[in-house]
């Protein structure tokens, strides 16, 4: 499926709504949550947490296979259609050009990005400043960036998922984290599914 990511964006692509999207664990339970933001004001204008199981093995590289079926299901529970997705993840920033991010933007046709702690590739650190990014490399191929979203804090690693450049990308993930390393995407989508297993206990 990685021949099918699209690195272009939709033509007037202007948007103003992003989903984050994540999943907890506790053992087998999982809960994975969507908190779709106002882009401009950051509020939460929409969210949806699903519980499951997991019934596909953790294995390195396929990872959307352990969470992809869970995240659809949130998707799909929403009241509201997001313009853009926000993946805790990587997008083609990985061994084979296809992370969770891109697998999700091309099963929904929508644009993602996949934003990372961790690095799958190479980089020398950024700047300092925020906005301050270098080059993340594979194999000889530009995969994504070392993004400082705070000053003096560990960058994050931004990777087109899908019908997105990585200009606009890198964009979207500065506009949507102004105070914390993390976008408020991940943020929220992150505390929501925790509470939902804490909850489920």
């Amino acid at each position: 499926m990685a021949p099918l990511v699209d690195p272009r964006p939709p033509a007037g692509f202007a948007p103003r709504t992003a989903a984050g999207l994540d999943v907890a664990y506790d053992e087998d339970r999982l809960a994975a949550a969507v908190v779709v933001l106002d882009i401009a004001s950051l509020e939460t204008v929409d969210q949806v947490v699903v519980p499951g199981v997991t019934d596909f093995p953790y294995v390195p590289g396929l990872f959307a296979f352990r969470e992809l079926p869970a995240l659809l299901g949130a998707l799909e529970r929403l009241t509201t259609s997001p313009d853009l997705l926000i993946c805790d993840g990587q997008g083609v920033a990985h061994p084979r050009r296809f992370g969770l991010a891109s697998h999700l933007g091309v099963v929904t046709g929508l644009p993602s990005i996949g934003v990372a702690k961790t690095p799958m590739g190479h980089y020398d650190p950024p700047g300092p400043e925020r906005g301050d990014w270098t080059e993340l490399t594979d194999g000889g191929d530009v995969v994504g960036r070392a993004l400082r979203t705070q000053r003096e804090i560990k960058p994050l690693f931004v990777s087109i998922g899908h019908r997105i450049d990585l200009d606009t990308a890198c964009a979207q993930v500065l506009r949507l984290a102004p105070k914390y390393r993390q976008p408020e995407t991940t943020r929220r989508a992150d505390h929501l599914c925790r509470e939902a297993l804490v909850l489920d206990r």
